[in-house]
């Protein structure tokens, strides 16, 4: 066996002649990833899953320290994703977890890349966005992993020398161990077999001429033994895709958040517009009328959303949009669109305190668009209230919840009777009127408005002024005053109505 760093265990395992596999002792018959597994990485995903999920990599993709990786041409989403790796030593089926670690003979650092580009259309296969060659360097030393504590290994990663990721396998949703009790309930792990155990916050999009380390140590374990940085260069592709062959790279707003890590890091504008206490309070005492007559004198005729009715009509409805869009039923569509963590779930789960989820469903009101376990889901996170111009299901028990929903309708069919979940928190089309994410949704009995942010200020302050207004012209129509004159108000009334506002504000 080369001398690469590797504890002899006594297994029959032999280094591979292959430069790829130079870190490893041989090449792997597996490459089994782990999806989401940092308590940092879930935070930054608004989601925590309740047990491991997976996904094979091919081992044609590993690649050595000082290798390079290819951006295709025509793509812009390529990133990096530092990791743990595991390289099982002997054999592992139905093992228990308090054994799973004595099959892990090393440890070293891997960089798990991906390029979002192509991850829309494999889902959580990953095949072709995270199989390429190149897309999987391990090395560049293995640690023996008798000499350390597998919830004491520390993971680093640096692009153009500067840190990035930095995190302990301390920070894992679930511990090391775990991976391979779980893996070998299903199939025989061999000796050779990697596990990349997923990566923490931090991972981004990196671009040809970028230089990405990565390494993994027990800084308190004896000798402090490390994997070295495993280095890999980003390279620009003269080669891109052919659309006879599969479909093309594609990147969304969705890609991009996810890819670069945060909305703000990939240059998209915020989703939602955080209001104010006061500005929220002033909101929720002006009535939609007087905002709308508001609106309408700055020429915004088309903010209201059209044709749905109140759940609770005595609620009102004050927050910032969340949006969420549905398409027409397609049976191959909802195969690969409508199952699984789908734009819906992905919404509800995206929710943050003081968000209205607004839901674009054409106006079709033939099947349920969401129900009480969805409505629960958002009322917990805290969202404001749910706008559709689609139906409710569980109509009674939605309303139980407590939060205000507006909707077109009601009916009993689930969502897949007529719609595809599609995307989420971008522009949307909802009962007739455009919604952007951050917009600011107003609702009461009359209806539900759509406000620009950059104007709520401005719509609210003069609505209630004209509120009160009106409240005077309502009391000399009460005591007996004609009209004419006085509604509106003429410069006559005009000076009695501000001598009598000068007076108050005196007093």
């Amino acid at each position: 066996m080369a001398d690469n760093g590797m504890a002899d265990n006594g297994d029959d395992l032999h280094t591979s002649t292959d430069v790829r596999f130079a870190a490893l002792p041989t090449r792997p018959g597996k490459i089994v990833a782990v999806h989401l597994s940092y308590a940092s990485r879930a935070d930054q995903r608004r989601r925590r899953p309740a047990a491991p999920s997976y996904f094979f990599k091919p081992s044609s993709s590993v690649a050595a320290s000082g290798s390079t990786i290819e951006r295709p041409l025509g793509t812009e989403l390529l990133a990096f994703e530092g990791e743990i790796a595991l390289v099982i030593g002997t054999a592992a089926r139905r093992v228990t977890l308090e054994d799973a670690w004595n099959h892990v003979a090393w440890v070293t650092a891997a960089d798990d890349f991906g390029l979002y580009d192509l991850r829309a259309n494999d889902k959580g296969s990953n095949l072709r966005s995270k199989g390429g060659d190149g897309y999987t360097p391990i090395g560049t030393r293995l640690i023996d992993a008798r000499a350390v504590d597998p919830a004491a290994l520390r993971l680093r990663t640096w692009v153009n020398d500067e840190l990035v990721q930095s995190d302990t396998s301390a920070g894992l949703l679930f511990p090391l161990a775990q991976f391979v009790a779980d893996l070998s309930q299903h199939f025989t792990l061999e000796p050779g077999d990697v596990i990349l155990t997923g990566t923490p916050a931090g991972s981004s999009v990196v671009v040809p001429g970028d230089v990405v380390e990565v390494e993994v140590d027990a800084p308190n374990a004896a000798g402090a033994p490390s994997s070295g940085r495993l280095v890999t260069t980003v390279v620009q592709g003269e080669r891109g895709f052919d659309a006879e062959l599969g479909s093309l790279p594609a990147a969304d707003d969705q890609q991009r958040e996810d890819a670069w890590g945060s909305r703000e890091a990939a240059g998209l504008r915020a989703t939602t517009s955080t209001l104010s206490p006061e500005l929220r309070s002033k909101l929720e005492k002006a009535p939609t009328a007087g905002l709308s007559s508001q609106l309408r004198k700055r020429g915004l005729n088309n903010v209201s959303i059209d044709g749905l009715r109140p759940l609770h009509p005595e609620t009102k409805l004050v927050g910032t949009a969340k949006t969420l869009r549905f398409v027409p039923n397609r049976e191959d569509l909802f195969v690969s669109h409508g199952g699984g963590y789908n734009a819906q779930k992905r919404a509800f789960d995206g929710v943050q305190p003081g968000d209205v989820i607004v839901i674009e469903a054409r106006g079709d009101i033939a099947a349920g668009t969401l129900g009480d376990i969805l409505a629960l889901r958002a009322n917990a996170a805290g969202a404001a209230g749910i706008v559709t111009d689609g139906a409710v299901r569980d109509a009674d028990a939605v309303a139980a919840v407590g939060l205000p929903v507006f909707a077109g309708g009601v009916h009993p069919a689930v969502l897949g009777r007529r719609h595809v979940a599609w995307d989420d928190d971008l522009t949307i089309a909802c009962g007739g009127a455009t919604v952007q994410p951050g917009d600011v949704i107003v609702g009461d009995a009359d209806g539900v408005l759509v406000i620009p942010a950059a104007l709520a200020e401005e719509i609210v302050d003069a609505a209630l002024a004209q509120e009160d207004e009106d409240a005077y012209i309502a009391q000399q129509v009460a005591l007996g005053h004609p009209l004419d004159g006085l509604f509106p108000m003429n410069a006559q009334w005009r000076a009695k109505y501000e001598q009598r506002d000068a007076g108050e504000n005196e007093s």
